[in-house]
């Protein structure tokens, strides 16, 4: 099977630290980790963990079950602990559903980097179906039935639909019409929804009406999700899933255990002690990562701006810390210059303007188009005081090191339309 030896994501961010260490100032939108500082009391409870070194129970404790149930139930998803599953990162999850649930894997084009390699890695096929107008993270409900209904001629088994709300690479999140649409395409085709919600906690509009798949089928959808996104807790790889309540979710999150069982034993007991914590959503905590929101808002609408101003088409950021422009407006002047699809434009920004963006090629999109990612979360600092300048400031995008990175931006972006 061909798999890539290490994610073009890792890649790029390694590349950019060598680059870095040699003294090349480099803006680096290309990593999607939320650089924030560690809210203490999760310090806190990390450190009063500590001592919680035996194995434990495969799908995690009691209290960090119960927590994470609590926590879906706060979001119109009633659960019990025994339908849940907690485990070091929600990759970690994501492969072993794909290990144990059978069949082909259907992908909105673009989608992150990593679940394309894992259905390989399962031995599926993967196939594409292209994002509406409105948004990225979910495929148009109406390719989506005739992608399904296409690969069975051409001899797959699609099963399985991955949808990622709010979305990464595009920074958008799929309204309430467009999942229901998804879901009575999923009921007629007989699919299984795995949603990616790692997110959902970092949506930008609290008002937002965020409606789950879960809500609306809730016998054929599993959520997963994490803290690595909405309380920057990347490096300690505490995820969560949720399975339906009847009686083919219990096989499917036995099965997971199993894997689970082999592959990774159990989340770290520390981790645990963090992840109760955080799931049952004390007020000081909430109100932290309410802020982190506005500020992964209010940075990224700042990069979406600059974009548009400077030529390209891209949608509103709503959610996470991503803007992904189409420069094709600019394909003549760009063509001039060499820069004829995703990766020669990525290359160009990084060469000719120091700015690091990750091509859409690597998420799926078409090779030739003039589209990347843009991860902002970057741009709060490279130091915690920096991250906490920004975290502080009425508007972030007015701090003197996130104004100087934004008017790098501005200026590389605006030379991609010269001559």
């Amino acid at each position: 099977m061909a798999v890539r030896k290490i994610s073009p994501n890792l890649a790029l961010d390694h590349l950019v630290s060598l680059r870095q260490a040699a003294g090349e100032p480099i803006v680096h939108l290309g990593f999607g980790e939320s650089r924030l500082p560690v809210f203490p009391g999760l310090v806190e409870r990390l450190a009063e963990g500590a001592d919680r070194n035996s194995y434990g129970p495969v799908p995690g404790a009691p209290g960090v079950l119960r927590a994470f149930a609590g926590y879906c139930a706060r979001r119109s998803l009633p659960t019990e602990p025994d339908q849940v599953v907690v485990a070091p990162g929600s990759k970690a999850l994501l492969l072993a559903l794909q290990l144990v649930v059978p069949g082909d894997v259907l992908l909105a084009q673009p989608c992150w980097v990593t679940y394309a390699p894992q259905a390989v890695l399962a031995g599926k096929r993967v196939f594409g179906v292209p994002v509406p107008a409105e948004c990225g993270g979910v495929p148009d409900p109406d390719a989506l039935r005739e992608r399904v209904r296409q690969a069975r001629a051409e001899g797959g088994d699609p099963r399985i639909v991955i949808l990622t709300s709010p979305d990464n690479p595009t920074g958008t999140t799929a309204p309430a019409d467009l999942v229901r649409r998804i879901c009575a395409v999923a009921e007629e085709e007989d699919l299984l929804l795995v949603s990616d919600e790692i997110y959902r906690d970092v949506i930008h509009d609290p008002d937002f009406e965020y409606l789950s798949p879960a809500e609306v089928s809730p016998s054929r959808t599993v959520v997963i999700t994490g803290l690595s996104k909405s309380l920057a807790l990347g490096g300690w790889r505490i995820g969560a899933a949720r399975f339906p309540a009847d009686e083919a979710g219990r096989r499917m999150r036995a099965d997971v255990a199993s894997v689970a069982s082999e592959v990774w034993s159990t989340l770290a007991g520390p981790m645990q002690a963090v992840a109760e914590y955080a799931f049952d959503e004390p007020a000081e905590l909430v109100a932290r990562r309410d802020a982190d929101a506005r500020l992964h808002g209010a940075v990224a609408r700042a990069v979406w701006r600059i974009a548009e101003e400077a030529g390209a088409l891209t949608r509103p950021p709503t959610g996470g810390f991503y803007v992904y422009p189409d420069f094709e407006p600019l394909r003549e002047p760009l063509a001039r210059r060499g820069v004829v699809d995703g990766e020669t434009l990525q290359a160009h920004l990084l060469t000719e303007s120091g700015v690091a963006v990750l091509a859409g090629v690597h998420f799926g999109d078409d090779a030739r188009a003039l589209r990347f990612r843009a991860a902002t979360s970057v741009l709060y600092g490279g130091t915690r005081e920096e991250q906490h300048a920004a975290m502080a400031a009425a508007d972030p995008t007015a701090v003197p090191h996130v104004a100087e990175s934004l008017a790098a931006i501005e200026q590389a972006f605006t030379k991609l339309s010269a001559g």
